[in-house]
């Protein structure tokens, strides 16, 4: 038998080797054990990627889906914080409860009362960020292995989040409006997944919201066929035209079986990294166990800043006021992209939200047009990343929120240069929204059934 393969060795010089390491400076020195396989199947977010390179000046980005900076409410934030210390410095610096600080739990808890979803404080966990209420949600439910329905396409991170929970990701059929229930219904029977996972309002990548009637339809498969639901709701809020539609969880047959995330990112500020979840009482216990497991909780001085917040300052005129600016930036963005794009390109109007999801021509790839926009000073996000299976290489992602009508106007002039630069012709298309196949509630949004 051929003796087995000696282990790798590293040499250390013993002149060059520190007194600790002198010791071992003729040992064989093993390498350690390799990563977990779930570490290496799962790759970076290319959005985060994306943000860095555009950091350099000059770049006008539509890539990140970030808040504008010049509405957050500086001073009514500081003045939270202050008030946080000023009245109890001691419980502000302290270890807390992992549930979360009751004032804050109580706080979201009156607010989605309000909107139509009857809760008390003891129905919330506070969580940091609503990114982590997802992997809280994933860490009690699904094992390796398990099916994990998802939209196509979706948000990038949570299909990280299940791709590192070893989950096979399935993508359910979807059109213009989102998730086709008797698809859903189809797939649930044949695959017998664990949940689905779903931002039925405003979504992220496509802007796009779910019918009410398809809503219901929603909820009631998860009850007849067994089925959890992870409802993700971060730019409900933002609503610029239209009626606010009620949750998933608050439909008959979805009440047992639905985990609502929620986020002051998109309202407050991200910086405070706060979240939150409402579940039935099984679901959140087993997230509160994974929860002491990651943090043991929520950052204490961020939650009692944010509770003193939402006790003392109008929250709702404060959305209103970045509505305001948020629905002016999408309109300029319409206008521009009308005047500016071919005729060929396509993208949709969204109600609300963050982002419009756009298409190219065809023959075109977002991806490699990406390079020739940053050369031209303008990025935003290839929709490729946000599929599952097989990708429609001609969408994109542009946010919105984050620059004036004047930067979005310039942003895009310079996107319709590099687009003629890459293969396309730009100024097709005319003056108003909807001008050629432009802006549409029925674009397709890349779904593949």
């Amino acid at each position: 038998m051929p003796a087995a393969a000696p282990a790798s060795t590293t040499s250390v010089s013993p002149a060059s080797a520190s007194p600790a390491s002198a010791a071992v400076a003729t040992a064989s020195v093993a390498a350690p054990p390799a990563f977990a396989a779930r570490a290496a199947s799962v790759e970076g977010s290319p959005v985060r990627e994306i943000l860095a390179l555009t950091q350099r000046p000059g770049i006008i980005s539509f890539a990140g889906g970030l808040p504008a900076p010049e509405l957050f409410d500086t001073e009514g934030l500081r003045a939270a914080y202050d008030a946080a210390f000023a009245l109890s410095a001691r419980r502000a610096l302290q270890y807390s409860t992992t549930e979360g600080a009751p004032e804050l739990r109580a706080a979201v808890a009156a607010r989605a009362t309000a909107r139509g979803l009857p809760t008390g404080p003891d129905d919330v966990l506070v969580t940091s960020g609503s990114q982590q209420a997802l992997a809280l949600v994933t860490a009690a439910l699904v094992e390796p292995g398990d099916v994990v329905l998802v939209e196509n396409p979706t948000y990038l991170a949570a299909l990280q989040c299940f791709g590192l929970a070893g989950a096979r990701v399935v993508a359910v059929p979807c059109d213009d409006e989102g998730v086709l229930p008797d698809a859903l219904a189809e797939l649930v029977a044949r695959e017998r997944p664990k949940l689905l996972y779903t931002i039925p309002t405003f979504q992220n990548p496509t802007g796009r919201t779910l019918p009410a009637a398809r809503r219901a339809a929603v909820a009631e498969v998860a009850a007849r066929l067994g089925l959890w639901l992870v409802e993700d709701d971060p730019y409900g809020d933002l609503r610029y035209e239209g009626d606010d539609l009620p949750w998933l969880a608050a439909h008959a047959g979805a009440e047992d079986r639905t985990a609502l995330l929620g986020s002051f990112s998109k309202i407050m500020a991200p910086g405070l990294r706060l979240g939150w979840m409402r579940a039935p009482a099984a679901l959140l216990r087993a997230a509160v166990v994974a929860k002491q497991a990651a943090d043991l909780h929520t950052a204490t001085v961020d939650q009692l800043a944010a509770a003193h917040y939402l006790a003392t300052v109008d929250l709702d005129a404060h959305i209103s006021t970045v509505r305001g600016a948020y629905r002016e930036r999408r309109d300029a963005l319409q206008d521009a992209l009308s005047r500016t794009l071919p005729a060929d390109c396509e993208w949709n109007r969204p109600e609300g939200g963050m982002f419009v999801w756009a298409r190219l021509p065809e023959g075109h790839d977002a991806t490699a047009l990406l390079a020739t926009a940053v050369a031209h000073g303008v990025a935003f996000v290839p929709g490729a990343p946000f599929h599952t299976g097989s990708p429609d290489p001609r969408t994109l992602r542009l946010s919105f929120t984050t620059h004036t009508p004047a930067e979005i106007a310039e942003g895009v002039g310079r996107l319709g240069a590099a687009l003629a630069e890459y293969g396309g012709t730009p100024g097709r298309n005319g003056g108003a929204p909807g001008g050629g196949r432009g802006a549409s509630r029925g674009l397709s949004a890349g779904a593949r059934p």
